[in-house]
């Protein structure tokens, strides 16, 4: 063990050494009980300055549903560092924990101390094949995303959940039982904002886990990944078994180029475009049923030298029974001005096209710096 008095200065020398690597900055290394412990410190630091115009109120990211339910005109440029983020894991031996915070837990103001409070994003631990904690759902192929300065990219088209759960993985497979949650109670979900709102408790029986299953294909091509999500809805007189499937990769083309992609077909509800739309709806006639969604994006990554790259991304969602619709596009300029230090610029827009409304849509510039530790 290393001696008391000499701590501190072993921990600042660890970290002074490791400022350069961006897979986290190492704290300590240690043996305890015969094992090897690492502690390690890691995230980034990210600066955003983004202006938004057009009919869709002024948000430092998109989420699928916009505040106010109607168009609100905007022209607004606003500086946030809300994405920045840190995390610390613990490794011991075959046992690992793992915990990461943003800033995107609302609070704080832009009049004098642009006070934000801090959101757990994941924590978990981990045992050889075992996983047990919050992170992203099993069905969110990681891979398939695109490389974008908007926060979260094109998610409208993606599975983009972080939730609870028990997952093992065995070899390419991996399977997970997960948080259920049923949003919307029919009335409700099929408001004009979209918003879901959870329904009356009483008549809500969440007494079964969701269930996915996910195999990945990993090539010298790229790699390739199909998933399935079961889970049971009961809730406003509904008792159905609900099923949806994703497919997602990443495809090598040219050099270091590659496309990226994922589909999602089936009633995934609020696991798809970040909940655009609630588990349930009212339909024309008046019944309360499970929504459907359809949802895709797809991304093109292209070097133009090793550290300067630009991706055009697409992405959309639709629903079956409320019609409603989602797309964001965007192209970036990003280069590396050291391994860890990156800046780039991003334009971009963001449409709603529901039945009943009059199609609305802002476009964005947005600039970004960002320093990984």
């Amino acid at each position: 063990m290393t001696h008391k008095k000499y701590k501190n200065l072993f921990l600042l020398t660890a970290l002074a050494a490791s400022m350069q690597a961006n897979a986290g900055i190492e704290l300590m290394t240690d043996t305890v009980a015969g094992q090897d412990t690492k502690v390690t410190l890691g995230g980034y630091a990210k600066v955003d300055v983004r202006h938004v115009n057009g009919d869709i109120a002024y948000q430092d990211y998109w989420i699928a549903n916009f505040p106010s339910g109607v168009p609100v005109d905007t022209s607004h440029t606003g500086f946030n560092v809300k994405e920045s983020r840190v995390n610390l894991k613990v490794q011991h031996g075959d046992i690992s924990g793992f915990v990461e915070v943003d800033m995107y837990g609302g609070g704080g103001n832009e009049v004098v101390s642009n006070s934000s409070n801090p959101r757990l994003r994941h924590f978990f631990i981990s045992y050889k094949n075992w996983l047990a904690g919050q992170t992203w759902t099993t069905f969110m192929p990681l891979h398939a995303l695109p490389e974008a300065l908007d926060f979260g990219g094109p998610h409208v088209g993606e599975v983009f959940i972080r939730q609870t759960q028990l997952r093992y993985t065995y070899g390419a497979w991996q399977f997970s039982i997960e948080n259920p949650e049923t949003n919307g109670n029919g009335s409700i979900g099929a408001s004009s904002s979209g918003v879901g709102v959870t329904g009356d408790q009483a008549d809500k029986d969440e007494s079964i886990p969701d269930f996915v299953g996910r195999y990945d294909h990993k090539a010298d091509w790229g790699q390739l990944s199909v998933g399935a999500l079961v889970r049971k809805v009961d809730q406003g007189g509904i008792d159905e078994v609900a099923v949806a499937a994703n497919v997602g990769g990443v495809i090598k083309t040219v050099g270091k180029d590659d496309l990226r992609f994922q589909v999602t077909v089936g009633d995934s509800g609020r696991y798809v475009a970040a909940g655009m739309t609630p588990d349930i709806v009212t339909d024309d006639q008046g019944e309360t049923v499970v929504e459907s969604t359809t949802a895709f994006t797809v991304a093109y990554r292209h070097f133009w030298t090793d550290t300067l790259r630009s991706t055009a991304f697409y992405g959309t969602a639709e629903t079956d029974e409320t019609n409603k619709s989602r797309a964001h596009w965007g192209v970036n300029l990003i280069t590396n001005v050291t391994p860890e230090l990156s800046v780039g610029v991003e334009l971009g827009n963001y449409a709603i096209e529901d039945e009943g409304m009059t199609d609305i849509d802002s476009d964005y510039l947005q600039l970004s710096a960002k320093y990984a530790f």
